[in-house]
């Protein structure tokens, strides 16, 4: 169904078209080649979001994308504007986000004569990109946008680029004005063809463009495994006894399935690992769901289901897994599905939808055995155990296992973690329980750092009623510190947590014992709540565990009045993940 005639200039129409798709924010950091896109947008009731580092603006239409299942949306100027945002684009596509990152360019005229900015952004962002748009005329603007929405969902979901050059994001009177002023007013032959070229390309950028119109959004159906595969899964599942799943984040692609993909697991019933935006699927602590020693699980399990999970570096690429065990893989990537492991069963598909439509076939009778999730459970009390001891060994500073669990027991119930870091966020991803499904945001399988504070953005804007949780590893915030400008000036309420230990552990710990020498390893112990204050946000200095509960008191009542708080812990050293590098 068709919308009102689009009018005014070309940001008036982009921001016509993403109004027409739902979107709800656009992510920025401004610049002259995207100005009429912002000014659109806000008009339209788009909240503006202006941030400090483009990567930021792109890591927050990242986040928005999962949790909200609509593509989230950034907007970036030429240039440095786009070569800023490659790693986060990286980082949504290997992540299967959907996004799209909308980018100014130089004036077509212009193109590799010297301009402001102009360099070959095709070249700079297709291996980052699922698709790469570059605009010529004003009329396709809404056309690609609406491409762009329908490509970021379909099959693997994942970012896409489109290009709108300056010159068709103004009216057409500025725009012919332009050229007009940059042309010299002789009468020579040169002089006359040169105003002549001009004109007709500004004929040619403008051409079509007043029957453009917006189109409503259109539904797509998700790619769903055939039946026959599904059925030959529940006969593996039945015969196997000791089945067990792992779940990531490709079977939330729907966020809105969530709580049907959750329900299928439990009747499922088997034994299943959450990794990714899946943890917090089942809740905080489903009998069903298992935390500990997944590769002494994998190596005895005779029937395992990869919903959305590729045997890469995570699953040592394929070996963990035993090679006579049957094993179904479900992904929406045939590429992932196989990746260094042939399954036996391959159900190409979305991975929720799969474990959804198996729950329908599987019946009642077919229960898994109950000795075996009694064992794996036993083994995970046993992990726990363990976990405790180190949270009683005494250090200098705070234990992180203690400070990860008083964050634990501090949360609400609708609070979402945001986890950018390595050693620290690590140790978190054992202690910290999500309580809900799509509450657990990470950079995903890119392992990048920087993600906390585009992640954050987003998820207290699309859960504005939520706790955020902010987990930074002293190293990964140096990346979000010039983001507490944005949170304070938008009021984001969140409570950042910085476990501090002066160091780069995870990278130093194997560097030291295995080359002798730190030498890049080591930080200070920077006084990130001071510069955080700096911004206006309330920061708090930790150095005693007798100090933890006070702190995280005055940041969530901070964070509840919309002044954003930065905890810095400082921390002892420790082993607990020792060994931990992967490669």
């Amino acid at each position: 169904m068709q919308q009102s005639l689009l009018s005014g200039h070309g940001g008036d129409r982009i921001a016509e078209t993403l109004a027409a798709h739902g979107v709800l924010r656009l992510y920025t950091l401004c610049g002259g080649h995207i100005s009429p896109i912002l000014t659109a947008a806000k008009a339209r009731g788009i909240r503006v979001i202006d941030v400090r580092d483009e990567a930021s603006a792109v890591f927050a239409a990242d986040a928005e994308g999962r949790l909200t299942g609509i593509p989230g949306v950034a907007a970036v100027t030429a240039g440095p504007g786009l070569t800023n945002a490659v790693t986060a684009m990286q980082n949504a596509r290997l992540a299967q986000s959907p996004l799209i990152l909308l980018c100014g360019g130089v004036p077509t005229a212009l193109r590799g004569r010297g301009a402001l900015q102009d360099i070959d952004q095709r070249a700079a962002i297709a291996p980052h990109a699922k698709r790469v748009m570059q605009l010529r005329r004003v009329a396709d603007l809404q056309p690609a946008l609406e491409a762009a929405f329908a490509i970021a969902i379909a099959g693997v979901p994942g970012p896409v680029f489109l290009e709108a050059p300056v010159d068709l994001l103004y009216d057409e009177a500025t725009i012919r004005g332009w050229y007009a002023d940059a042309t010299s007013k002789g009468s020579s032959l040169a002089e006359r063809a040169q105003r002549w070229y001009l004109g007709r390309h500004v004929e040619r950028l403008f051409a079509g463009s007043h029957r453009s119109r917006v189109q409503a959004q259109a539904s797509q159906n998700p790619p769903a495994a055939s039946r026959s595969h599904l059925r030959a899964a529940r006969a593996a599942l039945t015969r196997a006894k000791r089945p067990l799943a792992i779940v990531g984040s490709q079977a939330l692609s729907i966020p809105g399935n969530a709580r049907d993909v959750a329900a299928a697991i439990e009747a499922i019933g088997i034994p299943v690992y959450l990794s990714g935006m899946a943890r917090g699927l089942l809740g905080r602590d489903h009998p069903l769901q298992l935390r500990h020693r997944r590769r002494e699980a994998l190596r005895e399990a005779d029937c395992v289901v990869l919903a959305g999970v590729p045997c890469d570096f995570r699953l040592g690429y394929g070996g963990d897994i035993r090679r006579s065990s049957t094993l179904i893989a479900a992904n929406r990537s045939r590429a992932d599905a196989a990746l260094n492991r042939r399954p036996t069963i391959t159900a190409l598909g979305d991975a929720g939808i799969f474990l959804t439509n198996l729950a329908a076939e599987r019946a009642a009778s077919d229960a898994m055995q109950p000795d075996w999730i009694a064992r794996l459970r036993d083994r995970d009390a046993e992990r726990e155990r363990e976990i405790d001891e180190t949270q009683r060994l005494p250090g200098e500073h705070v234990n992180a296992i203690s400070l990860l669990r008083a964050v634990d027991r501090f949360a609400d119930e609708r609070a979402t973690f945001v986890a950018d870091g390595g050693d620290f966020v690590a140790t978190a991803s054992y202690v910290l329980h999500p309580r809900a499904p799509l509450r657990w945001l990470d950079p995903g399988v890119f392992g990048t750092l920087g993600v906390g504070a585009g992640f954050s953005l987003a998820a207290a804007l699309v859960r504005p009623q939520g706790e955020v949780w902010a987990l930074f590893g002293d190293g990964a915030c140096g990346y979000a510190l010039a983001e507490f400008d944005t949170f304070v000036r938008h009021r984001i309420g969140l409570i950042a947590v910085v476990g501090n230990d002066a160091c780069w552990s995870q990278i130093a710990r194997e560097q030291v014992k295995m080359l002798g020498d730190d030498v890049g390893t080591t930080l200070a112990r920077t006084a990130y709540h001071e510069v955080a204050a700096g911004f206006g946000a309330l920061g708090i200095l930790v150095r005693s565990e007798s100090e933890i509960e006070p702190a995280l008191t005055r940041a969530r009542e901070s964070a509840r009045n919309g002044v954003p708080a930065l905890v810095n812990v400082w921390l002892g050293r420790n082993d607990f993940r020792e060994g931990s590098i992967s490669m």
